[in-house]
């Protein structure tokens, strides 16, 4: 198998990527990594933070950098599925009815505060995140690939919101954080943006068929026998703690699985290694947990949880 020159390919177009989106997006190396990560394995993002710290601008100057399409919803309580999806719609000059396509028809989707919208509203993103395809009166369309939805919600303003259901969150690969900006890095984006506060256009560094090409070459990076035992055991503890009502399911192991090969090819390695599962795991786990009242109560978090198992669950040993 010649995993190494894939590998290689892997990286050098992370690596473009990264430098590209890093012109407008100052710092955050690690989110950005993430970000990649969840594109290269078909996955969604979900985003909890508060605004104005660069969620849409992430979206935006990812798209660029890779030549795709990009839609914003800004989802409100009375955003209807049809807005999403798109419409039927009879066309007078015609004498015909015609589809007009709603936003999901786009290669990156940002969800804005999705958590505004109704239960309804939000599960017309169900089939598309997980079947890359939407059907409308009962004809079935298919998504141009690579399909992205990264969604934002404010952890703080909860008034007026409708959580998302389990199902819902366990459709997102991973939940991310970009967090405050440091002094350095904000006195940064003051000099970078005195003069235009509007974003400059980013040139594409790559487009959706290589990405595409690149995407394939990430399951082949090995995974050991004992590391996919150790992924197993750790997702099996999550259901046996006694702080959680409800433990992680088989579709959280996959993506932790599948994220840990995209992590070791982002750094050229065509292995994946225990720290490649301990850096993702409360990315790709800890928003599909569900904590027991009397956890919550006493102020724990799932991150907590994450972080005790991991350092409960034994890490495989090279022989």
């Amino acid at each position: 198998m010649e995993s190494l020159p894939d590998v290689q390919k892997v990286q050098a177009l992370a690596e473009k990527v990264r430098a590209n989106v890093q012109n407008v997006i100052v710092g955050k190396d690690e989110v950005i990594s993430l970000a990649l990560v969840a594109l290269l394995c078909h996955g969604h993002i979900l985003i909890e933070d508060v605004p104005g710290i660069g969620k849409t601008t992430l979206a935006k100057a990812l798209a660029q950098s890779l030549g795709c399409s990009f839609k914003r919803i800004q989802f409100t309580p009375d955003l209807m599925p049809s807005d999403i999806l798109g419409v039927n719609f009879y066309n007078q000059k015609t004498g015909n009815f015609e589809f007009r396509p709603g936003p999901i028809f786009s290669q990156v989707l940002l969800s804005d505060e999705i958590n505004r919208a109704t239960p309804r509203t939000q599960s017309a993103l169900l089939e598309a995140m997980q079947e890359r395809q939407v059907t409308i009166d009962g004809v079935t369309m298919s998504l141009q690939a690579p399909f992205l939805v990264m969604a934002t919600q404010n952890p703080i303003e909860m008034e007026g919101t409708f959580p998302l259901p389990e199902a819902q969150l366990d459709r997102f690969m991973l939940r991310i954080k970009l967090g405050y900006p440091t002094l350095e890095e904000e006195s940064s984006i003051l000099i970078r943006f005195q003069r235009d506060a509007v974003l400059p256009s980013l040139g594409a560094v790559s487009d959706p068929e290589e990405f595409g090409r690149i995407q394939t070459l990430v399951p082949q990076v090995r995974v050991d026998d004992s590391l996919r035992e150790y992924v197993v055991r750790f997702i099996h503890a999550t259901r046996s703690h006694s702080a959680l009502e409800l433990g992680a399911s088989p579709r959280a192991a996959l993506a932790l699985y599948k994220t840990s090969q995209a992590l070791a090819a982002l750094w050229g390695r065509d292995f994946v290694i225990p720290d490649d599962i301990k850096v993702l795991a409360p990315s790709v786990l800890s928003h599909r947990l569900i904590l027991t009242s009397q956890a919550r109560l006493r102020g724990r978090s799932t991150e907590d949880i994450v972080a005790e198992i991991l350092s409960s669950v034994p890490v495989p040993i090279e022989r």
